[in-house]
């Protein structure tokens, strides 16, 4: 049996997924692994792309959009690590936060999976890395934003578990499913994701579950970069809609005499939420607050041993090679000089509002950012 499988589900982000596997190769080194990547019918050739440059790489390649669910379950079936790990398209992972986890299992046997440390783009922490499970108060004080009111209270905050110390590991019910270490072997018993769930809900079953297997959840404070994090359509109704009905599939499942109770409030709470959406949108609209975000005002800082290359090779006429100690700046990171464990850490350890960070992905001459555009 070799080390460790990784299972990556893929749909139309191309140049994010070869920064994943670029990532995920660099954590590999050392160890025996296999890389699966499951397509969900992209339209943007990034398996042909991918596949020309990991060679090494088991493709699944699906004539339909099937789902997180069923697209991950699909290659874990298949796997042959001691221990799955699941990863979006959309991170950076670094070898510092696979050692830790591979040594957590490794000399914690009663450890089901693991989750890490995740941040966005800008190096700001990621709250969906740890959570608690969705029981009906803690679902009822997030739905009607009693958590967002008392962050750090142990009694309205359960659900992002804020009160828990970030920096520290952590007994947690649930791990997200863009970052989530397993035991293969587990997680093949327990059958992989629930393929109820399209989007959105199934890691919370499958955490659910190896709970209820006797198993432990835990989290661990090596920081990897997701780009897009919980904020993905979050102001949108259909974000509202898929997100909030997956927990009544969830409640369905593993809380059956809640029903009476928990559903129609659940149902009034989608509906807030979505009427809140709608109306956060058309404000939005209405201030002329809906246009594509830009940082390209911003002026840049380029970090590269061979920054004036980089600037003519990404069309930046004006640039300082470090970060001053005041003022907005776009930080550009070049990927052809750094390994991405030092970009991970340098975001991290320079996380800030006033910056935006990027990474330029110097065999394509490109600027791989969720602000910017990666065609």
């Amino acid at each position: 049996m070799i080390d460790i499988s990784v299972v990556i589900v893929n749909y139309r982000v191309k140049y994010f997924l070869e920064q994943t596997l670029r990532s995920v190769m660099q954590a590999l080194e050392g160890l025996q692994g296999e890389v699966w990547v499951v397509d969900n019918l992209s339209d943007d050739d990034s398996v042909e792309f991918s596949r020309q440059r990991f060679p090494q790489v088991k493709f699944i390649e699906n004539s339909d959009n099937v789902g997180f669910a069923r697209a991950n379950n699909q290659a874990i079936m298949q796997a042959t690590g001691k221990f799955t790990l699941i990863l979006n398209p959309d991170t950076i992972i670094t070898p510092q936060c696979l050692q830790q986890g591979l040594e957590w299992m490794r000399t914690h046997p009663n450890c089901g999976a693991i989750g890490t440390q995740m941040l966005d783009a800008n190096g700001k922490f990621l709250p969906e890395s740890k959570r608690a499970f969705p029981t009906p108060w803690v679902s009822f004080c997030k739905i009607f934003g009693l958590s967002k009111l008392f962050p750090r209270s142990r009694w309205f905050a359960k659900y992002h578990l804020r009160y828990l110390n970030e920096n520290e590991p952590q007994h947690v019910d649930i791990l997200a499913g863009a970052y989530m270490l397993c035991r293969t072997q587990l997680l093949q018993q327990l059958g992989g994701f629930d393929e109820d769930f399209f989007m959105y809900g199934e890691d919370i079953d499958l955490s659910y579950r190896i709970v209820k297997a006797g198993y432990e959840n835990w989290y661990l404070p090596a920081p990897i970069i997701h780009y897009k994090g919980e904020s993905t359509h979050k102001d949108s109704m259909r974000y509202v809609r898929i997100f909030y009905n997956a927990m009544l599939i969830f409640y369905r499942k593993h809380y059956p005499r809640y029903s009476t109770i928990s559903y129609p409030i659940i149902k009034l709470g989608v509906a807030v939420r979505a009427a809140m959406a709608m109306l956060k949108r058309l404000g939005k609209r209405l201030l002329g607050l809906n246009k594509p975000t830009t940082v390209t005002t911003m002026p840049w800082v380029i970090i590269s041993e061979h920054p004036q290359q980089v600037a003519q090779r990404a069309g930046i006429s004006d640039y300082q090679t470090s970060i001053p100690a005041q003022g907005a700046y776009n930080v550009l990171i070049d990927d052809g000089c750094y390994e991405y464990g030092h970009i991970v850490n340098y975001i991290a350890q320079h996380h800030n509002k006033r910056l935006a960070f990027h990474i330029f992905a110097d065999r394509h001459a490109i600027i791989i950012s969720p602000k910017m555009s990666q065609s």
